[in-house]
């Protein structure tokens, strides 16, 4: 399977609202609580354009994860902080249909690469819930390092929620 990101376009929007409203169950638990309309295309143009708009301003990295050319998840560098932190925070998703086969491990690889190499950044950070093992593994294929435990980190699924942290440097190992 060939797995790819590419920069996130308006032209997204409707495949994106199908794999929400495919996907709402699966992500729910990892997720804060959306609204009943997230998953439909008006919203979802809401979210490609003010991502669109973060990334103009140098806040963001708005990526579609593709597989087999086929759009199956979102990676993002958010929060992107410039001066001397050069940092940003990575987050994603990839269809449940697409989980446990390396889609996820390799988009973020190529996600890392990115930020460090057009962003410039010098850190990536990123969060996850105490039991979410499958991403902290894919975080530890990355070579992100756990650095911590942050209590109600997050109001994930409607609570507020304990967070494992991570973070990898543009450094040599």
């Amino acid at each position: 399977m060939q797995v790819e990101v590419r920069s996130l376009r308006p032209d997204d929007v409707p495949v994106l609202a199908r794999l929400l409203r495919a996907e709402r169950d699966f992500l729910a638990p990892w997720e804060p609580v959306r609204a009943e309309d997230h998953a439909t295309e008006e919203v979802q143009r809401e979210v490609v354009a003010q991502a669109l708009a973060d990334a103009a301003a140098g806040r963001a990295l708005p990526l579609v994860v593709l597989a087999d050319g086929a759009v199956v998840g979102r990676m993002t560098v958010s929060n992107v902080v410039r001066g001397a932190f050069q940092s940003g925070d990575l987050g994603y998703w990839v269809a449940s249909t697409h989980n446990g086969r390396g889609v996820a491990s390799t988009a973020v690889a190529l996600t890392v690469r990115r930020a460090f190499d057009e962003l410039g950044l010098h850190r990536l950070g990123a969060a996850t819930l105490l039991h979410n093992v499958r991403s902290q593994r894919v975080l530890a294929r990355n070579g992100f390092e756990r650095i911590g435990m942050a209590p109600r980190y997050l109001q994930i699924a409607g609570e507020w929620q304990d967070h494992l942290l991570f973070q990898r440097l543009d450094e040599p190992a």
